[in-house]
């Protein structure tokens, strides 16, 4: 029976996940499997892989193939290296522990190379994080003013109006005022003209007698 070490899909649509199988070659992709030695998270940056060292290097000692995906994932993780050096000391090539000091170094120069990447990326996305915030704030900033000089006018345009109510207001009292002098010098007007009449009336009496 030919073993395969590939990856079956789960998650949601849009967000997948997958577990890390061994699995007859001829059985379907999520379908049945042997053995579950790991999961793979691409949802996450960098992306997770999690993988049983042991199992996984069993697998592909006994002649296991792993996908394209899986073996870059085998490598990534030493599986592949730490394989090459065990069949070596298996023909002689090296001791167990030159093949161990030879895996423990390569293991700290990685591991070295991982912490700088995810640090990398992690600078990376703050700074991206402050500049969306600094572009938030423009933004904050911006409407803010608009909204103040929107106020501001406001404000001056009530004024304004108030101004020119008082106004209109005042305008119909000084009317009236002036009107009342001119009523009154009319009314003693009448009243010299009536005072002047009574004489005459006398004397059209005296001469009717």
């Amino acid at each position: 029976m030919a073993t395969k070490i590939r990856l079956a899909r789960h998650g949601k649509k849009g967000k997948p996940f997958y577990h890390i199988v061994t699995a007859d070659s001829r059985a379907k992709r999520d379908g049945r499997y042997i053995e579950r030695i790991g999961s793979y998270n691409p949802n996450t940056n960098p992306a997770t892989i999690d993988i049983n060292f042991d199992r996984a290097l069993y697998w592909v000692s006994v002649g296991a193939q792993p996908t394209d995906t899986v073996r870059a994932m085998l490598s990534y993780r030493g599986i592949l290296y730490k394989n090459h050096l065990l069949k070596g000391v298996e023909k002689g090539a090296l001791t167990k522990e030159q093949a161990e000091d030879k895996f423990n170094k390569w293991l700290t120069e990685k591991d070295v190379k991982i912490e700088a990447k995810e640090s990398s990326i992690a600078k990376d996305t703050e700074k991206a994080l402050n500049a969306t915030l600094a572009a938030e704030k423009e933004k904050s900033d911006a409407r803010a003013t608009v909204l103040a000089e929107a106020e501001k006018d406001a404000a001056a345009a009530a004024a304004e109006a108030a101004a020119a109510a008082e106004t209109a207001t005042e305008e119909p009292a000084a009317e009236t005022a002036t009107e009342e002098p001119a009523a009154e010098a009319k009314t003693e007007k009448l009243a010299a003209e009536a005072k002047t009449e009574e004489p005459v009336d006398e004397e059209n009496k005296e001469n009717k007698e």
